[in-house]
């Protein structure tokens, strides 16, 4: 297969096999920390419904809602679904497989991308993931409901968990490795521009509810939708602050699921990937990951919310997608896999 015009951001050694295995161990490694991302938003904010019974209609509306709008699937699921309400919502994300994001949907598509490399990734490696597979092929939304939404989206994150710790244990540190904490990375940044755009987009009823019990809450499910809870209060100490918050999740360099560290991360594995040896990047997607680093170093909060917290967020995302379409696009040649795709082709055989 020739390769593309732009073949130099491949390093000599690699080869079309190479670029086979590394899409697979790309999307898997995506599609396990999307799941894992998405059962805690899930959990969280299904428990901040439980902590504060006195929620009307229109405000459990607004609550999900922000969480749809965060992810961009507001339009997706008004086709599917009338009210946005919390078995809606966890249905659409953690099981409809109209839905290629649900966490069902996710794990399908990273068991497939892993079955097609089972030469490529340990043992252990495959059968966490394909016994995750299997305890959601045996679920359905009635019985979460009926035993308990928590401990299921507890399984699911110890399973990412599980899979992410024996992939760093068992895993060569190869081009291959490259690729997986890549994605992983990529992903985690995504999704934590989206877990602080959650609250942008809660609204509250008056200007006297900032700083009140609902407010400070939000702020600490925010937190606890990053697994940064804990963190912050070693860092902060005093009282949730969102301003503080913020400064947390966007500028940490030690917090493993801040923006600088995710950022940082990505930027090291792309230069490895792209072989971007020099102090001036010769790629678009090289260019776009030093700036937006830099960014990260030299900002303060200051700057994001005198520039709009939601508007610095939608520009990051814009700059993540960029980076990975780019590397994508010319170290690739095959698209990713697609849960829905695979069952339809699974039924034509059947």
């Amino acid at each position: 297969m020739p390769t593309p015009a732009n073949a130099p951001l491949l390093r000599p050694q690699a080869t079309v096999m190479l670029s086979r295995v590394a899409h697979s161990l790309y999307w898997m490694s995506r599609y396990i920390e999307r799941a894992e991302n998405l059962s805690r938003l899930l959990d969280v904010n299904l428990q901040l419904l439980l902590d504060f019974q006195g929620f009307t209609d229109t405000t459990i509306k607004e609550h999900w809602g922000s969480i749809l709008l965060s992810s961009g699937d507001e339009e997706l699921f008004a086709k599917h679904y009338d009210i946005a309400d919390s078995h809606n919502v966890t249905e659409y994300f953690a099981f409809d497989l109209r839905n290629p994001n649900s966490i069902r949907g996710c794990v399908n598509a990273a068991r497939e991308n892993a079955r097609m490399i089972r030469d490529q990734i340990s043992a252990e490696m495959w059968e966490t993931i394909n016994e995750l597979y299997l305890y959601l092929h045996d679920r359905s939304s009635e019985e979460i409901w009926a035993t308990g939404a928590g401990e299921f989206f507890n399984n699911v994150k110890r399973a990412a968990h599980l899979f992410q710790g024996l992939t760093t244990s068992t895993y060569s540190r190869s081009e291959g490795w490259e690729f997986i904490e890549f994605g992983k990375y990529l992903e985690r940044a995504d999704k934590t521009t989206r877990i602080l755009d959650v609250k942008y987009h809660i609204l509250l009823p008056s200007a006297t509810d900032v700083g009140g019990a609902v407010d400070t809450a939000q702020w600490q499910a925010v937190l606890r939708s990053a697994s940064a809870l804990e963190a912050y209060r070693r860092f902060y100490v005093r009282e949730i602050l969102p301003w503080k918050v913020g400064e947390f999740l966007i500028f940490s360099d030690s917090f493993p699921r801040s923006l600088h560290f995710c950022v940082a991360q990505v930027d090291e594995f792309l230069r490895r990937i792209l072989g971007e040896t020099g102090a001036r990047p010769r790629t678009a997607a090289g260019r776009a990951s030093r700036r937006l680093l830099a960014d990260l170093q030299s900002l303060a909060i200051t700057d994001v919310l005198d520039q709009g917290l939601h508007e610095f967020l939608m520009d990051i995302q814009a700059t993540l997608d960029t980076i990975g379409d780019e590397v994508v696009q010319t170290t690739m040649f095959y698209p990713a896999e697609s849960s829905i795709e695979e069952q339809q082709q699974q039924q034509q055989q059947q």
